[in-house]
């Protein structure tokens, strides 16, 4: 089994190889693209030098996601992850306004329209089979250490070497005698880029403002919890986002007479059982509940407390309190439901129960908020 400290490892390993690429990709392509005369293979060299941007944000945002939560961020740090992804996002939308602007201007004949050599057409084909490596590459470490992350980078390749058939197209017609074929190539390219930004922006948002997971993944949480002993239904669940975990708070509705321990054991199980079976769940609160209380729309009306009931119930038995060894007491459907404990000499039993019962029939009387009792008596 990986440990935590072996996936951030790899992760940042992976990373780096993009970054070194996608370096290697920039210097060539926007080299190439100005020795050449190609506008879209130097946009799509600043491309890459974008994707270094991002393959940078990747980075921090492992570093940052692998510490511990502290006393300032007790939900740990990644939306440190989420706030660049934004800051980057608006960057990548700059970039591409700036590039369909350059390449729209040479098309009204505003500057002058490039010419690409042949050579731009073998730089162009570099960039796909090394940006394809990079898809493959990363998406198998994704795999391996689970991380969603990853694997979006890893896609962000692959869109690196689509982008990269364009340029390849573009400059291709071009040379065939199409004129602002390289030009409208440049301008795709920029489309796409601004794409990612759009993406990266609206993603990080969702997350910021707390989007619940989808449906789908819901769905999946609630068979999870569906089957643990003692769950009898489940309401109000409540998910958030931030960075690659998710964080869950739900109600769960147990058997109303129960006691506190055993509601709190089928709570842990639930929790347990949900960190277990989900890697990207990085915490579970469970609320533990006596009843259904989804559908009420305000707090219950006043019911006493414990010691106002027990003063009460006193009351009520008189010196036949001095027999109760326990009392019960369960707060269900906006009322109150006691169970009242005798314990009996043999000798007092057959003496005393009547009197006990008709006792405890006067507690449901002078006691408007008790709708029910039940009597046991143990010898």
């Amino acid at each position: 089994m990986m440990t935590e400290h072996n996936d951030v490892q790899l992760k940042s390993h992976a990373t780096l190889v993009a970054a070194l690429v996608n370096i290697f990709l920039a210097v060539v392509k926007v080299s190439a693209g100005v020795l050449g005369q190609s506008s879209a293979l130097i946009a799509d060299g600043i491309h890459s030098l974008a994707d270094l941007l991002s393959d940078a944000v990747v980075l921090v945002a492992i570093k940052l996601g692998s510490k511990q939560p502290d006393q300032d961020h007790p939900y740990g740090h990644a939306r440190f992850e989420t706030l660049a992804t934004v800051v980057l996002g608006c960057g990548l939308i700059v970039v591409a306004a700036g590039i369909s602007w350059d390449a729209v201007s040479r098309i009204l004949g505003d500057g002058r329209l490039l010419i690409p050599d042949q050579l731009t057409l073998y730089i162009a084909g570099i960039s796909i089979f090394c940006n394809e490596w990079l898809f493959h590459f990363t998406k198998k470490v994704a795999q391996k250490t689970r991380s969603k992350l990853l694997l979006a980078n890893a896609w962000h390749h692959r869109s690196d070497a689509i982008s990269s058939v364009i340029v390849l197209i573009g400059i291709a017609a071009m040379l065939l005698g199409y004129g602002y074929a390289d030009a409208i190539a440049a301008v795709l390219v920029s489309l796409m880029i601004a794409k990612i930004g759009v993406s990266l922006i609206m993603e990080s948002l969702k997350e910021l403002v707390d989007t619940a997971i989808s449906d789908d993944e819901l769905d999946a949480l609630r068979q999870a919890i569906s089957v643990v002993d003692g769950v009898i239904n489940i309401h109000l669940i409540r998910t958030r986002r931030m960075g690659e975990d998710i964080y869950v708070d739900l109600h769960i509705q147990v058997d109303s007479y129960i006691s506190v321990s055993e509601g709190h054991m089928i709570a842990d199980t639930v929790r347990n059982q949900l960190l277990v079976q989900f890697d990207n769940i990085a915490d579970v609160l469970v609320h533990t509940d006596p009843e259904d209380d989804e559908q009420k729309e305000s707090i219950d009306d006043w019911l006493p407390s414990r010691k106002e009931l027990i003063n009460g119930i006193r009351d009520c038995l008189g010196d036949y309190y001095s027999l109760v060894d326990d009392i019960k007491i369960h707060y269900l459907n906006g009322a109150v439901e006691l169970e009242v404990i005798f314990s009996l000499s043999p000798l007092e039993h057959d003496l005393v129960v009547d009197n006990c019962k008709k006792h405890c029939e006067k507690i449901t009387q002078e006691i408007a908020s008790v709708r029910g009792i039940r009597i046991l008596f143990f010898r």
